[in-house]
């Protein structure tokens, strides 16, 4: 536990064998649970991490949305830590980062990836989609947003039942931040990271993707939100 809130890190995967071990390797003592999400991985991803003492569970739909919802659903902390599987994000950031959420007043905070500190942990071209797409959202939602699309989120887990997250892609990622930044009960910051390489193959189809989350972005924008409790939770439906 950490100041006496039991703390779930979710982990969405998807053929991590070469980096899954390497987060849950550095895991602090202060994590009551970890979530580890199997999204089909034809690798050892689910063994190595089952080995390490991580809860893992299989998600058998495809998707990175699909993936979380599904991690999400069974965390049982008080706070949630998202993460990637491929150590590409600081493990050993997580007392900084939940020191932030506890002080920030907020309760959703992002990880935010720029300024990249590490020249080679993200290409020319990731660079450029990523800022474009945080300057749309930014434009959108009239809130200067610096990483849109990371990956690594800090939030009270009660923070959930005002979502409405309906994604189960890739533009999951923007969905959650929307939410957080728009819904005044919940609030949204950012807080820089240090961003270092993967581990493992890329996912990422950066021009299907990008494109994907620019048009999501404009829907999301455009499609209005009823007053009150959300219509869809990001609880998965039963039936």
């Amino acid at each position: 536990m950490y100041r006496n809130l039991k703390i779930t890190v979710v982990i969405p995967c998807l053929n991590e064998e070469q980096g899954i071990g390497k987060v849950l390797a550095k895991m602090p003592r202060f994590v009551d649970e970890v979530v580890v999400v199997d999204n089909c991985s034809t690798d050892k991803t689910a063994s190595i991490a089952r080995q390490m003492g991580a809860k893992v569970i299989q998600e058998n739909v495809r998707g990175y949305g699909r993936a979380y919802k599904t991690g999400l659903m069974h965390a049982q902390g008080d706070i949630v830590v998202t993460l990637d599987g491929d150590h590409s994000y600081p493990v050993d950031a997580l007392s900084y980062l939940l020191e932030a959420l506890i002080n920030s007043g907020v309760s959703f905070v992002s990880a935010s990836r720029f300024p990249v500190q590490s020249p080679n942990a993200m290409s020319f071209r990731s660079l450029i989609g990523n800022r474009l797409l945080s300057l749309a959202m930014s434009m959108l939602y009239f809130r200067w947003v610096r990483d849109s699309q990371s990956g690594m989120w800090i939030f009270y887990k009660d923070a959930l039942g005002k979502m409405e997250l309906r994604s189960d892609g890739m533009a999951f990622s923007e969905e959650i931040k929307i939410e957080a930044l728009c819904n005044r009960e919940i609030g949204f910051k950012e807080i820089p990271i240090n961003y270092s390489n993967r581990a493992g193959e890329i996912k990422l189809r950066p021009w299907r993707d990008g494109w994907s989350n620019l048009l999501f972005l404009f829907a999301r924008r455009l499609r209005a939100r009823p007053a009150g409790k959300p219509e869809v939770s990001w609880r998965r439906t039963e039936g």
